[in-house]
């Protein structure tokens, strides 16, 4: 549900080649000109020859890294909002790479214009901050916040009436959140270290983020890009200014949680009432700007089939199917059972055929890698054996660089025990039914998992942390046992995985990044580190932030729901005690919607491209089948918007289409900042603006005038 940093918004999205350009092309590519001559273009890396390539020591400096940390706590805000909101978060990294870019080349001019400036800003130093800032920015997501960490606490355990006893319940506290994530962060980046010439080098994996990226901030450092840069930063301070100005405009009218312009009745009261409405949230607005057509629309289409037509059919079976508690309106045994676990179904049914279509084509790909790699070595006659065919300019560079600074296979292994050891002495200290061979069981397994998700992450772009993650959660809670507090321990296990696997892909992604940009390995790696490391500190800071300002964060009507925190808890309460918990009929039409699931993928998979695009995606189908259709409406809108700009002027869409979408979920998110210190310092809003029906209305005049 919550798409593991790029799972949803690039199903839809073609990979990319791996031919370390895009308008640029290879040193040997000619090109006609008017005239019928021939003209040979550069390639980039020819382009960029007259520049030296910085050691990997100069590629860490210390404005890269004060950069970073500010982003870092600007992006750590953003995912947290959408973490606590929706659970949809699209990729940053063309934020990150692009204010990076602009902070550290404004402060290099300054310092140019007053003859101070020491090193030139380079696009190796560009792409350790982009690479710190998401590792960053990565642990707001990772570190379940909005998933199995928040999903242990009380509050979000008093919603079900099973398991929520003190032995299945641990509620948020700074110091332990940090602690968990210090130990359990850091294993990823060790775990696929060695493997990283034989992914990026010898198999030659896309990793469709990672060359997005690496193309991104090679085309900064030209003239061209740097000009173009200039205008997306303008465009992306413009959006961010007049988000964050309409976010402060719109706290005036909320004085109260049923206040304000997101409680806007846009299509009548009826539809309100089943959450249909524009909610004027510039975060999703943004959101549905980045994110491909078809996952709004499948966001769309979910929220209709459940709000507009399952949940009203379902509500007239009231005393049938299900029966409303007076005193907990929310209890899983009544209708928000039915929205809960046939959501969670949904989300198992696509996980479940990604997960084997990932499996599959990271296997067939790792024979065939194999194979060819056999063939190749046996000499044709007349031929010397040789591995490779002769490697374009760009190619021998790029291979050259990224061998250079080479990170010792012991170092990597010594890290991933030391980190290993220290956490299975800690973390049952944390989580007391999370046993240390339970953790030692995962760590054993956790290097393969997680070579399965980079390799496939690799091939399709798609992150499958979370599924693994939930592999954990029934595993481990199966294997702990409901009585000896088996949700608290599956819980824990989903964090101890999903951290792993989820750092060890986006660390290879990096690695591809550094490949094409000519970044030092040593360098990614280190960046990396610094970048896990303040996230350990600044995500939990952030969300206990988030926790103490709002007070009903985690309750299902509120401004912040994390809906993903009570489907992952009743995952493991399903994993532990079975079926038992559900309401009447709710099991088959979780299998229904887990078939479906399996079915509308395979479709979509055997149709052509042409009639695969308006097939929707399951896992978004799934997302409102909790919140209704609010965020989805402001995600169309987006989409419109994109659709209406492409028509009219595609070139100005495609270069500042992402400025103006980050613009408006950069400028957003950073107001709940202010917002939260608002709140702490118990400074409400002076109007409530809130809308009712014509007979309330009257009511209400007929009360207040008997008081005057």
């Amino acid at each position: 549900m919550e798409n593991d940093h790029r799972g949803i918004e690039n199903a839809a999205e073609e990979p990319i080649s791996d031919n370390g350009r895009r308008e640029l092309p290879e040193a040997d590519s000619k090109k006609e000109r008017g005239d019928g001559e021939e003209v040979k273009e550069l390639s980039v890396e020819q382009i960029f020859e007259s520049k030296r390539v910085p050691t990997w020591q100069e590629q860490l400096t210390f404005r890269a890294f004060v950069v970073s940390f500010f982003l870092g706590v600007m992006f750590s805000f953003i995912v947290m909002k959408l973490n606590l909101t929706t659970g949809i978060i699209p990729s940053l990294n063309v934020s990150a790479g692009l204010l990076g870019f602009f902070f550290v080349k404004t402060w290099t001019k300054f310092l140019e214009k007053t003859k101070l400036l020491k090193q030139p800003f380079t696009r190796q130093e560009n792409t350790v901050i982009q690479t710190c800032v998401v590792a960053t920015s990565g642990i707001a997501f990772s570190g379940g916040f909005g998933s199995y960490l928040f999903g242990m606490s009380e509050r979000i355990a008093k919603q079900s009436t099973e398991a929520n006893n003190p032995q299945n319940t641990k509620n948020p506290e700074l110091g332990w959140m940090i602690g968990f994530l210090l130990v359990v962060s850091f294993l990823g980046l060790f775990s696929l270290v060695p493997l990283r010439k034989i992914m990026i080098i010898d198999y030659k994996l896309v990793y469709p983020s990672g060359t997005a990226t690496a193309h991104l901030i090679n085309s900064f450092h030209t003239p061209q890009g740097a000009k173009l840069a200039k205008k997306q930063v303008r465009a992306l301070g413009k959006f961010f200014s007049f988000s964050f100005l309409w976010g402060f405009f719109q706290w005036f009218f909320t004085s109260e949680d049923s206040c304000g312009f997101q409680k806007f009745p846009t299509f009548g009261l009826k539809a309100f009432e089943n959450r249909f409405f524009f909610d004027f949230s510039a975060t999703y607005v943004g959101v549905g700007m980045i994110c491909p057509y078809l996952v709004n629309f499948s966001v769309l289409a979910g929220a209709i089939l459940s709000w507009g037509i399952m949940w009203p059919a379902i509500s007239t079976k009231e005393g049938d199917w299900y029966n409303t508690d007076p005193d907990n309106p929310n209890s899983l045994h009544g209708l928000q059972g039915y929205r809960v676990f046939i959501a969670i179904a949904l989300i198992l049914g696509d996980g479940l055929y990604n997960f084997f279509k990932v499996l599959s084509k990271t296997l067939s790909a790792l024979f065939l890698q194999l194979r060819s790699k056999q063939a190749s070595i046996i000499p044709v006659r007349g031929t010397s054996p040789q591995t490779n065919d002769s490697k374009s300019y760009d190619d021998q560079k790029r291979v050259q660089l990224f061998l250079k600074d080479q990170i010792p296979t012991w170092f990597a292994i010594a890290g991933y025990l030391t980190v290993a050891v220290i956490s299975i002495i800690t973390l049952p200290h944390i989580f007391s039914p999370l046993k240390w061979y339970y953790v030692l069981v995962a760590y054993i397994f956790a290097p393969v998992l997680a070579f399965c998700n980079a390799y496939g992450a690799g091939l399709t772009d798609w992150s499958l942390a979370s599924t693994y993650g939930k592999l954990a959660i029934f595993t481990i809670g199966a294997w702990a046992g409901a009585s000896n507090g088996g949700v608290l321990a599956g819980l824990a296990a989903c964090g101890v995985m999903m951290n792993i696997v989820s750092t060890a892909s986006d660390l290879m992604q990096d690695f591809k990044t550094g490949y094409l940009t000519l970044a030092s390995p040593r360098s990614m790696f280190v960046s990396q580190v610094i970048g896990t490391t303040m996230g350990c500190v600044i995500a939990p800071s952030v969300f206990w932030l988030f926790y103490k300002a709002f007070g009903d964060i985690g309750l299902p009507n509120s401004e912040y729901p994390a809906p993903n925190a009570i489907v992952f808890r009743n995952m493991a309460i399903l994993g532990v005690e079975g079926f038992s918990s559900l309401p009447k009929n709710c099991l088959t039409l979780c299998y229904v919607f887990f078939a479906a699931a399996i079915l509308i993928n395979a479709v979509r998979d055997a149709s052509g491209k042409k009639v695969s695009r308006f097939i929707p995606l399951p896992m978004a189908m799934a997302i409102p089948f909790y919140l209704g259709a609010y965020f989805a409406i402001d995600m169309c809108v987006g989409s419109v918007i994109l659709f209406i700009w492409e028509k009219t002027n595609k070139v100005n869409a495609d270069a500042f289409g992402p400025a103006v979408a980050s613009g408006l979920i950069c400028g957003d998110g950073i107001w709940t900042l202010p917002a939260s210190v608002l709140a702490l310092a118990g400074v409400k809003p002076p109007i409530c603006m809130k809308f009712l029906s014509r007979k309330t209305n009257s009511k209400v005049d007929t009360y207040l005038s008997t008081l005057s």
